[in-house]
Formats: structure tokens, sequence, C-alpha cells
């Protein structure tokens, strides 16, 4: 029994994969139950524990990270296998857009912070990211730098 904060919450044998890449493996296991009654929020049906361990490829710098997730999708609508798998899905989001934004931008370091001048900004990032990659950039800093040459190819992913 795993315990979810004060709510002890009984989950069934997990689903588990393993994959290999990036210099590392990782083994990933997702347990799901029913939302206990004690759970107010509303629409959720099914939590879960979500049990990362990735060594690298020689055995050594061991990690293990566990998430724990509501959702309101109910069992018949996805299976430890499938909610693993949205969840994978959502980092794959964090890597190609918000990673994007933090070093190719430098978002982090951005001096807009007024108004709504951080909004307005991170929406217009997410534009060029998106125009460049519908223009098939495989690489934005590249795509972001040859735009740059010159203002047609600007107008041009623009649509202008």
């Amino acid at each position: 029994m795993r315990s979810t904060g004060c709510l002890p919450v009984r989950f069934p044998p997990a689903h588990q994969t393993v994959d290999r890449g990036h210099g590392r493996i990782g083994q990933r296991s997702i347990q799901t139950a029913p939302v206990p009654a004690s759970v107010r929020f509303p629409r959720a049906r099914q939590v879960f524990v979500l049990t990362r361990h990735v060594t690298d490829l020689a055995g050594g710098h061991p990690r293990t990270e566990v998430a724990y997730g509501i959702t309101s999708l109910e069992a018949a609508q996805a299976a430890p296998a499938r909610l693993g798998a949205l969840v994978r899905g959502q980092w794959e989001i964090e890597n190609r857009l918000h990673w994007v934004r933090d070093v190719t931008f430098d978002e982090d370091r951005s001096q807009a912070r007024a108004g709504h001048g951080p909004q307005v900004m991170a929406t217009l990032r997410n534009l060029a990211v998106s125009r460049l990659r519908l223009a098939g950039e495989r690489n934005i800093a590249a795509g972001l730098r040859r735009a740059g040459w010159g203002h047609a190819r600007a107008f041009v992913l623009l649509g202008i």
C-alpha cells in the first residue's frame, strides 16, 4: 500500500515499461486506482502513482522520481498503459516547447515583468516556434537565425 499524504490508496500491480536512449536506461511503472471518496476534485475518476528509475548505461548515477496524479479519465478510457503514455506525451510537450522557450529564447532572463508584457512575449515566442515547426524546421535556434537574415523570410513564415 502506498500513501498519498493522509489518504491511503491501494494500488493494483503496476504496468511497467523499460526504454533505453540518450545514454541511460529508464524503467517506468504506473499504478492506478479509483479516486477515494475523500478527494474533492470535481470529475476526478482515477489517481495514479508513476515511478521512474533511471541509471546511465554504465550503471551509475541512479535516481528515482515519483509523481502522483489525478485524472478525469475513467479506467475504461485510460488503462494504466494508456495513462502512462499520456503522461509521457506531456513531457514531450515540455521538451518541444517549454525547453525551447527556456533555452533558445532565454525566457528566464526576460525583462518583461509588468502588466500583460510577460503573456504577450510568451505568446509571440509560441507563435515563432509554431510557425517555424510548420515550415519544417527541426532546429528552432537555426530557424530563428535563418528568419533573421532578411525580413522577407519572416514575412513568409507569417503568411504575409
